[in-house]
């Protein structure tokens, strides 16, 4: 469990976990759907509630299918998937990086809602075979009305939705740019998210009836699910178009070696003069075995620098906090997170160290755009 989270299965080796706000739309399911139970069955009793969990039950089952099938498409394509979610709202596939083509990244967004049109339609010929009035067939309704209605909202054109992901590799495809397409898909997101919220509302004032607080509820959870996953994505585009000018190369800092032995002035004192800002520790036989923590140095009272090694305000080199000097766009931003760490070694394709590039340096260089650099 992490975070309220609870792991229910890892298909394909892909962690499915439930949040907490499943439980919670579960009851209300089984609560809500018990009325039609007892309508389309009569003489069920209190049964009704067994039947309705089933439903609860069958639905994010096929929720489940839907995003697996995300997922085995991803994993074809060499994307590796950190989880599936199950919440409030359906699931999530937590894709760990987008395509490399607008073809894999319409194909990855159009199985999921394939598969659920594709459920509805065997589960509208099963119900078709069995007897009226029977829970069998009233569960195979369910779920055909389910999925029908889960595959048509995904692929209306925004983002978040699938369909929005559609039309980006889309617009993508059209113009060989990227980021237009996360753009023009994410305007089109937060105006769907305007159509959803005000839906409920509208559909009362033509049918003249009573406005029903659950259908506005449900309206107003929708509409900002989809404006807050558009906004994301309208920021995710930013990036898109700051990433081709990012460098290691240009951010990293230029680095000494020092021996871990060596205390902390007389190493600050040598980066000085050779104008770097980052330390390297190295063996004695000049390998480097750690990285010095900027913040760590901070840290230290400049009385206490003559005394404390720098040996002791370093990291362990990890085999993944070690990236090459060559690491542009998407492949340097892949490289880090895919190893979170403060500062990583930065070396040339034979080896050799160039630097350290400090995780901070990156996150300025993103967010300030192609423009902000740091000076090696």
């Amino acid at each position: 469990m992490n975070d309220g989270r609870i792991v229910i299965a890892r298909p394909f080796g892909v962690p499915v976990d439930v949040t907490p706000t499943w439980f919670l739309v579960a009851a209300l399911i089984t609560y809500g759907f018990a009325p039609t139970v007892e309508r389309t069955v009569p003489g069920i009793g209190d049964w009704r509630y067994a039947v309705s969990l089933a439903f609860a039950l069958l639905l994010y089952l096929s929720v489940l299918v839907h995003e697996l099938t995300h997922t085995v498409v991803a994993l074809q394509a060499g994307l590796p998937v950190r989880r599936i979610s199950l919440h409030l709202l359906g699931g999530v596939s937590e894709i760990e990086r987008p395509a490399n083509t607008a073809g894999r990244e319409a194909g990855i967004a159009a199985a999921g809602p394939a598969v659920s049109l594709a459920i509805a339609a065997v589960a509208f010929g099963v119900g078709e075979l069995l007897e009226p009035g029977t829970v069998a067939r009233l569960l195979a309704r369910g779920l055909m009305v389910s999925n029908l209605v889960v595959g048509v909202f995904n692929l209306l054109p925004g983002l978040p939705l699938d369909g929005g992901r559609v039309l980006s590799a889309g617009v993508w495809r059209i113009t060989g740019r990227r980021h237009l397409g996360t753009v023009v898909a994410a305007w089109l997101g937060r105006g769907v998210a305007v159509v959803v919220l005000m839906l409920p509302f509208a559909l009362s004032a033509r049918t003249g009836g009573r406005l029903d607080l659950v259908d506005v509820v449900w309206g107003a959870l929708l509409g900002a699910f989809i404006w807050v996953g558009a906004t994301q994505s309208l920021q995710q585009a930013g990036l898109q178009q700051r990433l081709p000018a990012l460098s290691a190369r240009r951010l990293t800092r230029r680095a000494i070696p020092v021996p871990a032995s060596l205390p902390l002035s007389e190493a600050l004192r040598q980066a000085h003069e050779a104008g770097a800002r980052g330390m390297v520790v190295v063996s004695s036989g000049g390998d480097p075995v750690g990285l010095v923590v900027e913040s760590a140095v901070r840290a230290t009272p400049v009385d206490r620098r003559p005394w404390v090694p720098v040996g002791d305000l370093s990291r362990r080199l990890e085999t993944g906090h070690q990236v090459v000097a060559d690491l542009e766009g998407e492949e340097l931003v892949h490289a880090l997170t895919a190893q979170p760490a403060s500062e990583y070694l930065v070396v040339e394709a034979n080896g050799d160290i160039y630097g350290v590039l400090a995780t901070s340096d990156v996150e300025r260089a993103l967010t300030a755009g192609p423009a902000a650099r740091q000076s090696s």
